[in-house]
Formats: structure tokens, C-alpha cells, sequence
């Protein structure tokens, strides 16, 4: 057998609808004015870097994690005020915690379902394990559509829902008492995810007190360190075991296990920033809704959805001008000739208006 006929017949063993997807795309952002994905602009000072590099040259980076993971555990859980009766778990970024929930409930015939559009890796992870996918078009003005929601709720029997909360990309939080209707409805998990939490006026963690069907998920990424890859889900101890099982043993790393001890040792720094952001996010909201042709909409997280004449050129015209946005027209029906945009700072915010002012003329 030539090479070639032996990488087409092992090709061959990959699962059609895999071979048939893309791969979650990653844009390159050398250079550029870096507003395309959902992060904290703020790096530490100098002097809580060096300390942070003293902490990881200690790391006995030798052995597996555990202790560490732990202790990072407990923190999460005091830093977020985690119930009485609730257990936590740590994943590699939200994006395993994903794949594990969807793990957990594939089973013949299951199904996952989410209001539309949101996050991508709810579909991707689901198809994956291969449970069924519904998703329930937003209305117009992106809020949730109840009747719609409850009416898929009662026909397809999902096995797991997502909320996100606040919505990406539409950066919105969802009616709270139409909240409490879906998860009233939902025959199985509900899983709030929160992982804009650290820029939004509210949160759902006093909902996990009276609904054992509840999970909350949250990340350290918008916090403030996407790079260090840490999710955390929270819910009744009984359901966060079953979806411990799952967990690989040592799937955060002694480094990272280390660093987000650090962080949330310097909590106040993080909330100063995340405090900023916030402020940064309404004058830049201010500045998009003066600029003629352009509609941006009110957001809890840390982008601003935004809505233009033509995405695609625009796009193009600000990435040429250094400015790297996110395209999501092409994401849904919804998001037609929308861009998202990720609030940075000051100066960054700045660039990108001068840079949109110049693209629209």
C-alpha cells in the first residue's frame, strides 16, 4: 500500500459529519488593534507579574496536579459564595465543561436545546456526541421568545438547555421571570452560563438554591485570564458528581492551578478592571449610537454587538486600518450585517472609532 492510499484509507475511520465540519476558526491578530475576541485588555502590573513568576517558579511542575486543583476549587467556590449544598468542578475553559455535559446526557434519542443565536460550542459540542440539537431563533430585538421556547421545551424533552446570561454575542441579559418559567418547564439540566458575569449588573446564583436541576457555569477568562484556561460549574452536589466522573483526572495544570490562586488572591485588582470595562463599554455604546448608520445594541458583557450597514466591507475596511473586529453576520439570520465588537481600552477603543468613522465614509 503507497503512502497515500494509507492516509486515505485511515482518513476513511473519521466520522463523516467531522470530516464535513470546520474547525473553530482563530483569527491572527498580529499587529493589530485586537477588539475580535471576548478579552480582558488589562495585564498586570510589573509587580504582581514578578510576583506571579516567582509563585510558577515554585511549582513543583514534576508532579501531577491535585492539591492544587483543589485549593483552587475551594477558592472558586468562597470567592463566588457558593450555596450551602452545592459542590463545584473545574474544566479546562468552559469549552470542556461543554463537552462534558453533553458526555453526561448522550444518550439515544437525547436532546440539547438553546435559544439562538448564542454560543457556539452548545451546537458543536452537542453534534459531537451525537445528541439531537434544537435551537430557538431569539426575537427580533434579541430577547428571548417565550412561547416559542417553552412550546420546544414541551416537544422536544430536552436532556440539557443552555441560558447564557449574558447572551453571547448579543451581550443581553434575559427576563428573569421568563427564566423561571424555563426552568420550571425543563425536564432535565438547565445550565446558566455566566461567563460574563464579572461586567453584568446581575447574576443567578441565588436561583441554585431552588432548583436542583440548576448547574451555573462561570470562567476565568473575562475575569481576566483567558490565557490560563479555567471554567468552573456549580450546582447540587448529587448532579456535580455525576458530571465529576467524567472530568479527566488532571485536566487543569499545576501552572494554572497556580495562577488563578494568584488571581483571585489579588480579587480587587481584577474588579478594578472588570469596573473600567464597564465604564469603557458605555461610552464607547455612546459613541457607536452617534455615528450615522450604525446600530449598536445595550450590553452586559464586555462587547458590544453592533449592527452596520455592510459587515462584510466594513470589516475588511477596519481590519485594513489595523483594527481586528468579529464578523458575525454569516452566524444567523439574525445577526445580519452585524459586527461584534470587544470593548479594550482607552486608546483601542479610540482606534476602533476613528477606523469605523473612516471605513462607513
Amino acid at each position: 500500500m503507497s503512502p497515500n492510499q494509507a492516509l486515505i484509507q485511515a482518513l476513511a475511520q473519521i466520522r463523516d459529519d467531522v470530516r464535513a465540519a470546520h474547525a473553530y476558526p482563530v483569527a491572527s491578530s498580529a499587529g493589530m488593534v485586537k477588539l475580535d475576541v471576548m478579552e480582558n485588555p488589562f495585564r498586570l502590573s510589573p509587580e504582581l507579574q514578578a510576583q506571579l513568576g516567582q509563585r510558577l517558579g515554585a511549582v513543583a511542575i514534576n508532579r501531577y496536579p491535585a492539591e492544587g486543583t483543589q485549593r483552587l476549587a475551594a477558592a472558586l467556590a468562597a470567592y463566588a459564595g457558593m450555596p450551602a449544598g452545592c459542590a463545584i468542578t473545574l474544566g479546562n475553559g468552559s469549552d470542556e465543561l461543554i463537552t462534558l455535559l453533553s458526555m453526561a446526557v448522550s444518550k439515544p434519542g437525547a436532546c440539547v436545546l438553546s435559544p439562538e443565536p448564542s454560543f457556539v460550542m452548545y451546537e458543536m459540542s452537542a453534534r459531537y456526541q451525537g445528541l439531537k440539537y434544537v435551537g430557538v431563533p431569539l426575537r427580533e430585538d434579541f430577547e428571548l421568545d417565550g412561547p416559542a421556547l417553552l412550546a420546544a421545551i414541551h416537544l422536544h424533552q430536552p436532556a440539557l438547555i443552555y441560558l447564557a446570561y449574558p447572551n453571547n454575542p448579543t451581550g443581553n441579559l434575559w427576563d428573569e421571570a421568563l427564566v423561571e418559567q424555563i426552568i420550571q418547564a425543563a425536564p432535565g439540566l438547565v445550565v446558566m452560563d455566566e461567563a460574563y458575569q464579572p461586567f453584568a449588573e446581575r447574576d443567578s446564583m441565588a436561583l441554585l438554591a431552588r432548583y436542583p436541576q440548576l448547574l451555573l457555569m462561570r470562567t476565568m477568562s473575562k475575569f481576566g485570564l483567558a490565557g490560563v484556561r479555567i471554567g468552573y460549574l456549580i450546582g447540587q452536589q448529587a448532579l456535580v458528581a455525576e458530571v465529576d466522573k467524567l472530568r479527566p483526572p488532571f485536566n487543569i495544570s499545576v501552572l494554572n492551578a497556580e495562577a488563578g490562586l494568584f488571581a483571585l488572591e489579588h480579587a480587587e485588582v481584577y474588579a478594578a478592571q472588570a469596573a473600567e470595562l464597564r465604564a469603557q463599554r458605555e461610552t464607547l455604546f455612546k459613541a457607536l449610537q452617534a455615528m450615522p448608520g450604525v446600530q449598536p445594541f445595550p450590553s452586559q458583557g464586555n462587547m458590544i454587538l453592533t449592527r452596520v450597514p455592510d459587515a462584510p466591507a466594513t470589516f475588511a475596511a477596519l481590519k485594513a486600518r489595523g483594527v481586528l473586529v468579529k464578523n458575525s453576520s454569516a452566524a444567523h439570520p439574525l445577526l445580519r450585517n452585524c459586527l461584534r465588537i470587544t470593548v479594550g481600552t482607552v486608546d483601542e477603543n479610540q482606534a476602533l472609532l476613528a477606523a469605523l468613522k473612516e471605513s462607513l465614509a
